[in-house]
C-alpha cells in the first residue's frame, strides 16, 4: 500500500493539462482570423465542422493532402526560431492540392512535442494561421500532443492536412497534356522544406558550418537562408485553374525535376526543360559548390528554383503570362513537351553539356 497521502500526477509523468490549455488560449485569436463563411462552429470541438452549401459546382469533389516539414525542423530547434515553420507546413499540404485544380478550404495541424512551452506552442500556430489566411483555408482544428519520453524536452514534430474542393470538370490529371504544351515556372523562396538530410549532411558534417555563420552571397546568416519559408502559391495559381488555362501542374518537392513531373505526364511524353531560362538561387550554387555535389543530383534533390510548374497548351501560354503579369507573379518559360524520348525528362543547359 502506497504510504504517500498525495499519488502521483499526470504532471509528474511529463504532461502538463495546463500548459496545454495556456497553448490553446494564446492561439485563440491567430486561428479565428483563418475562419471563412464555410466554419462551422467554433474551437473546442472534438471535430473541425465545415459546410459546403455555398458551392455552386456541378460535380464537387475533396482532394486532401497531408504533408511534415521533415528535417528543416531540426534548424528552427537549434535556433529557437519556431515563427516561419508552420507556413513551411501548410504549403506543403496546400500547393499539392493547388496541383490538381483545388481550392483549399481548411487545414488542420498535428504537433508533437517533448514538453509543451504555451508561448512556443502559440508562435508554432500563429506561423500556420499566417499561411491558412494567405492561402484561403481556415484552420478549423489541430492537435498538440505532449509526449513525455518520446521526445528530448526541446524537440518537436509538426504535421498537417489539408482539404480542398474541385468541380470534376476542373479536375487537372495532366491527361490532356501532349507535344507542344509550354512549361511555365514560378520562382521558389529557396530550398523551401525538402532536400534538408542532403542540406545539413552539407554545411554540417562536411563544411562545419554555424548557422550564424554570415554568408555574404545570402545577405544574411546561413540558418536564416534556409528557414526562409516555402513559397504559397494559392493566389498565383487558382484565377489560372479557374478559367481553364493549366492543363497540369508540377509542385516541386522531394525528387526535384527528374521524380515529381512524370507524375503528370501521359505516357507517350517526355519534358524538355531548359535550366538556363532562369536564376538559379544562390543557395543552391553554395550547396553545390560547398557539397562537390554533381549537377543531376542538385536537380533531382532540389527545387533549383522553381517551386511549381505550370503546362500551358500554346494557344493559352499568352493569356497565363498576361495574368501572371497582372498579380505581379514572376514567371519563367522553361521548357515544353515532346513527344516520348525515352526519358521522362531532359534537362539541358550549359551545366548539363557533356
Amino acid at each position: 500500500m502506497c504510504s504517500n497521502k498525495q499519488g502521483i500526477t499526470y504532471r509528474d509523468a511529463g504532461v502538463d493539462i495546463d500548459a496545454g490549455n495556456k497553448a490553446v488560449e494564446l492561439m485563440k485569436d491567430a486561428v479565428k482570423r483563418t475562419y471563412t463563411e464555410g466554419v462551422v462552429g467554433d474551437i473546442g470541438g472534438f471535430g473541425g465542422l465545415f459546410s459546403l452549401a455555398g458551392f455552386d459546382m456541378k460535380e464537387p469533389m475533396l482532394v486532401s493532402g497531408t504533408d511534415g516539414v521533415g528535417t528543416k525542423l531540426r534548424l528552427a530547434i537549434m535556433m529557437d526560431k519556431h515563427d516561419t515553420i508552420g507556413q513551411d507546413c501548410v504549403a506543403m499540404s496546400v500547393n499539392d492540392i493547388l496541383v490538381q485544380g483545388a481550392t483549399p478550404l481548411f487545414f488542420l495541424d498535428y504537433i508533437a512535442v517533448g514538453k509543451v512551452v504555451p508561448e512556443q506552442i502559440a508562435t508554432i500556430v500563429a506561423g500556420v494561421a499566417r499561411a491558412c489566411e494567405e492561402s484561403g483555408c481556415a484552420l478549423i482544428g489541430g492537435e498538440t500532443a505532449e509526449m513525455a519520453g518520446f521526445y528530448a524536452e526541446d524537440d518537436y514534430d509538426i504535421a498537417g492536412f489539408a482539404v480542398g474542393i474541385v468541380d470534376k470538370p476542373r479536375l487537372l490529371t495532366g491527361a490532356d497534356i501532349a507535344a507542344g504544351d509550354i512549361l511555365i515556372g514560378l520562382p521558389s523562396s529557396g530550398v523551401h522544406s525538402n532536400g534538408f538530410s542532403l542540406v545539413r549532411k552539407i554545411v554540417f558534417d562536411h563544411k562545419g558550418m554555424n548557422l550564424g555563420d554570415e554568408v555574404p552571397e545570402f545577405g544574411k546568416t546561413l540558418g536564416e537562408e534556409l528557414l526562409t519559408p516555402t513559397r504559397l502559391y494559392p493566389k498565383a495559381v487558382l484565377p489560372l485553374t479557374r478559367k481553364g488555362l493549366v492543363k497540369g501542374m508540377v509542385h516541386v518537392t522531394g525528387g526535384g525535376f527528374y521524380d515529381n513531373i512524370p507524375r503528370i505526364l501521359p505516357d507517350n511524353t517526355s519534358a524538355r526543360v531548359n535550366a538556363d531560362a532562369w536564376p538559379v538561387l544562390p543557395v543552391f550554387k553554395k550547396l553545390q559548390e560547398w557539397g562537390h555535389v554533381d549537377t543531376k543530383e542538385m536537380y533531382r534533390t532540389f527545387n533549383m528554383g522553381i517551386g511549381m510548374i505550370l503546362v500551358v497548351g500554346p494557344d493559352n501560354v499568352e493569356a497565363v503570362k498576361a495574368n501572371l503579369t497582372k498579380h505581379n507573379e514572376p514567371f519563367y518559360e522553361i521548357g515544353r513537351i515532346e513527344e516520348a524520348q525515352g526519358e521522362r525528362v531532359i534537362m539541358e543547359g550549359r551545366d548539363f553539356v557533356d
